[in-house]
Order: C-alpha cells, then sequence, then structure tokens
C-alpha cells in the first residue's frame, strides 16, 4: 500500500521481471521524484506479487516498495503517467504506441523505435536538444503522450566518451571493438557452456546498433534529425564478464590532439544534467583513470553508482591518431538508468504529463 502522503510521480515498469525490469525497480525504489506504482509483465505472472513473480537476481532484497504490487497484465489500463519499458523488441511496438496514445510518457530501453524519424535517442549529456522532437512526434501521430529512447548500452558509453572529442575536435571516423558483459543478453543469457573458457565474437544486430545510434545521437535535430558525418565500424564480442562492457576505440579527430588534451577534454566534459544536478546525474560523466591497467570491470563498473563512463589508455595510435579505453555498467547507465535520467530531463523541462 502506498502512503497517500508521498508526492512523488507514480510510474509503471513494463517488462518489470526481468533482468532490466529489475534493474529499474531496484533504481527507482529511492528515486527523490518518481515511485513504482504499477509493475507489468507477461501473462504467466499476472497477479503475483512482485516478489513471487520476479526471479530477483541483484544485490540486496526485493525493494519493499515494490515487493507486494501486483504483476499486471500487458493489455491493462495503466494509471501511472510516466511508463518506463524493458520490454522485449518483439512485443515492444505495439505496447509502447498504444500507451503513448493513451498520453503516457514512454521511456524505453527497447530498440525498436530508437531510430524512427520523430522519435529523439537521448543521452541527456550529449543531446538533450533532440527533446525537441516530441512536439513532431506528438502532431505526426495524433498522440498526447509520446515515446522517448535510450540508445544500446554499449552505444552509450562509447558516446558519452565520443562527444567531449567531437566538442574539442571534431570527429572524422570511429573504430570500436567490444567485449560486452553477459548480462547484456538478459537472464539466463548465454549459455554457460558457451562462455566458459570462450569467447562469442557475434551478438544479433549490435553492430548495426552501435553504428546507426552513434552518428544520430551525435548529429543535429532542426525538426528533422541529420546523423552525424562520420564513420563509424564496430566489432562486437561476447566475453565472461558477469557486468561491465568494455570497448576499445580508435578516432581520427578533424583537429589532431595529443593525449594529454584528450585527457583534458574528457575531465572537463559536463552536460544539462550536470548542469540541472538531476537526481541520477553523476557529477563527472567520463571519469579517467591513469593506471596502465584501467579500467577494469570488476573494479570500475560501478563509478559513481554506476552511471559514468570510465576511460582509460589514452594513447596515440598509428592508425587513425588517438586511441583509448572505455568501460561502463551495461545494466545501470546503459539500460534502466539511462531511461531513469531521460525522464528526469523530461520533467524539469516541463514535458511529463503529470
Amino acid at each position: 500500500m502506498s502512503d497517500p502522503r508521498d508526492e512523488r510521480i507514480p510510474v509503471a515498469v513494463l517488462g518489470a521481471t526481468g533482468s532490466v525490469g529489475q534493474r529499474f525497480v531496484q533504481l527507482l525504489a529511492r528515486h527523490p521524484w518518481f515511485r513504482v506504482a504499477e509493475v507489468v509483465a507477461s501473462e504467466r505472472s499476472t497477479g503475483k506479487a512482485y516478489r513471487e513473480a520476479a526471479d530477483w537476481r541483484l544485490d540486496a532484497a526485493v525493494p519493499e516498495g515494490a515487493a507486494d504490487l501486483r504483476i499486471r497484465d500487458y493489455r491493462a489500463a495503466l494509471e501511472s503517467p510516466v511508463v518506463f519499458s524493458a520490454l522485449p523488441a518483439e512485443v515492444a511496438g505495439e505496447i509502447e504506441q498504444r500507451l503513448a496514445s493513451e498520453g503516457h510518457a514512454v521511456l524505453t530501453n527497447t530498440r525498436t523505435h530508437r531510430m524512427e524519424p520523430d522519435v529523439p535517442l537521448l543521452i541527456p549529456e550529449v543531446n538533450a536538444e533532440h527533446v525537441a522532437a516530441i512536439e513532431g512526434q506528438r502532431r505526426n501521430r495524433g498522440w498526447s503522450g509520446f515515446i522517448a529512447t535510450n540508445p544500446n548500452c554499449s552505444t552509450i558509453h562509447m558516446v558519452l566518451a565520443l562527444k567531449p572529442l567531437q566538442a574539442a575536435f571534431g570527429l572524422d571516423a570511429v573504430a570500436v571493438t567490444t567485449m560486452q558483459a553477459v548480462s547484456g543478453a538478459g537472464y539466463p543469457g548465454v549459455p554457460s557452456l558457451d562462455m566458459i573458457d570462450n569467447v562469442v565474437p557475434y551478438i544479433g544486430d549490435e553492430e548495426e546498433k552501435m553504428e546507426s545510434e552513434t552518428k544520430k545521437l551525435l548529429g543535429e535535430y532542426d525538426g528533422a534529425f541529420h546523423p552525424a558525418e562520420i564513420v563509424v565500424s564496430a566489432q562486437c564480442n561476447r566475453v565472461p564478464v558477469r557486468d561491465g562492457h568494455t570497448e576499445c576505440v580508435s578516432v581520427r579527430l578533424k583537429e589532431p590532439a595529443p593525449a594529454d588534451e584528450v585527457i583534458v577534454a574528457f575531465e572537463a566534459f559536463r552536460g544539462k544534467p550536470q548542469e540541472l544536478g538531476l537526481p541520477s546525474a553523476p557529477p563527472q560523466p567520463v571519469v579517467v583513470r591513469r593506471e596502465p591497467n584501467r579500467p577494469q570491470p570488476a573494479l570500475d563498473r560501478d563509478t559513481h553508482v554506476g552511471m559514468s563512463s570510465v576511460v582509460g589508455r589514452v594513447r596515440p595510435c598509428p592508425l587513425l591518431g588517438t586511441k583509448f579505453v572505455v568501460l561502463g555498467h551495461n545494466t545501470v547507465r546503459g539500460a534502466a538508468g539511462a531511461s531513469i535520467l531521460n525522464a528526469e530531463l523530461f520533467k524539469v523541462e516541463g514535458l511529463l504529463p503529470v
């Protein structure tokens, strides 16, 4: 039973029993602006208490505020004005569109709508101005609500590192090789006998998402999206790490710069979330480690509660000019935390239907 004195905005979590759904519930448990009021999952969980339906896989217990909520069906009419979606891509399209048409603000981690021409793909430190697309989306579709997306988990951390370089020096080309944690595949994810003593050099559609999403994020919006004119080449691999995506990035800058100037750009980088003091915003979006063997998933993925990208090994690249390693938590800033930060931006911008 929720406290009637709780003035936080009620939110629903779609796909609440899955890996990213659980992360939403965990991160929202003590959020100062939002409270979980409704949890939604597939028919096999409908009617059960959340604590019974969710095979809880995160540290600490199921948050008390959500534990006794009854799972609602995907077809149910929701009362919460804000909806966070961790739906599987194969069912997300129709459900998210229906909720937006009914007046809900849908903040989704699902890939389904990311590249649509009237849907913002957001990292608030990178392209907060793209929230302007909501006006056109509502007009085009006749919706009172809206859909806003966050990028793929590997894209987010790379683009957080690319943005300060684009701003300081300009970007011409990017090559990235990822080593991605198994939690990125959900639970139970990749079978253990495929991952132990192994690296899997293929993640379905991941390379294409990194290449296309990066251009939309670093591009411009003037009533239409204009992708950044950069070349992006990605190779994506699954490795036997629980949480934390590691990415080896080489860049060709339009204005070549030595490593020390690149580091200065990383460390000086701040965006709108930091200016506004949004609750989930890390004080430093990009953290630089100078040790020769960092960043590492086990040591660095929880930097600033998992909301920062951690960069290290910044050095000359004989092929493109500059190279570095970037690491980030894939289910916090790479998924649920990204959607929550987007919602915070929309609240401050006065765009949430509350």
